[in-house]
């Protein structure tokens, strides 16, 4: 199980496929359901690990249409057992600790407090794109009652954008030749543009608190 975690992070889809063959699908849907899912594990990497997928099933080692429906399943079924996780035990997740430190660090959800405010329900399908808002949004949602059709309808949309931009980007830029041999850089890049949103709104606090100051 260690020797497989260490695969995953960064994915490395040849050894993956080596040592599980088909069984890599279901890795593939355990992760995006997971990090989707479970409001602790927001660090799993959900926007990498859909292009190397894509760019994996490029190679004919997977079925592109397959894994765009296994992996749209994942991610939605995720976002709904977060939003009804949050809904039903949100509040008290929050007083749970391990080794002394709370399970869920509060300032991750008042940033996606934060996130849908400025958003609005549109926040359902831009947070899919920002890594740890994708996964504290549905679960936000939850604890803050949004209506549950209203949510419902947004993660469908948002679900599909997401596996299938980023997925078929992968699918589709999987024969270039710089992206063959710097698979490690690009998944690099993928995590940096991902998480630009979060610092320039880490920034924009800074700069108005001190204004405010």
């Amino acid at each position: 199980m260690i020797e497989l975690f260490k695969h995953l992070l960064p994915p490395d889809f040849d050894w993956l496929f080596l040592h599980y063959s088909n069984i890599i699908y279901i890795i593939l849907f355990l992760v995006i359901f997971i990090e989707t899912g479970l409001v602790i594990m927001p660090f799993l990497p959900g926007d990498s690990l859909l292009f190397l997928a894509g760019l994996f099933a490029r190679k004919g080692n997977l079925d592109i249409a397959f894994l765009l429906i296994l992996l749209f399943i994942a991610a939605v079924l995720g976002d709904n057992t977060n939003y009804w996780i949050g809904r039903k035990v949100g509040l008290k997740i929050f007083g749970l600790k391990i080794k002394n430190k709370y399970l869920v660090k509060k300032e991750y959800l008042d940033k996606t407090h934060i996130f849908f405010e400025k958003h609005g329900t549109k926040a359902i399908i831009l947070a899919r794109f920002v890594p740890f808002v994708r996964t504290f949004a549905p679960f936000a949602a939850g604890v803050g009652k949004m209506d549950y059709r209203k949510f419902f309808l947004f993660d469908l949309l948002g679900g599909a954008l997401w596996i299938s931009i980023l997925t078929t980007a992968g699918y589709l830029l999987g024969e270039i030749e710089f992206i063959k041999k710097h698979v490690d850089l690009v998944c690099i890049a993928i995590v940096l543009i991902s998480i630009l949103p979060i610092i320039f709104e880490f920034i924009k606090t800074k700069i108005n608190k001190r204004k405010n100051d």
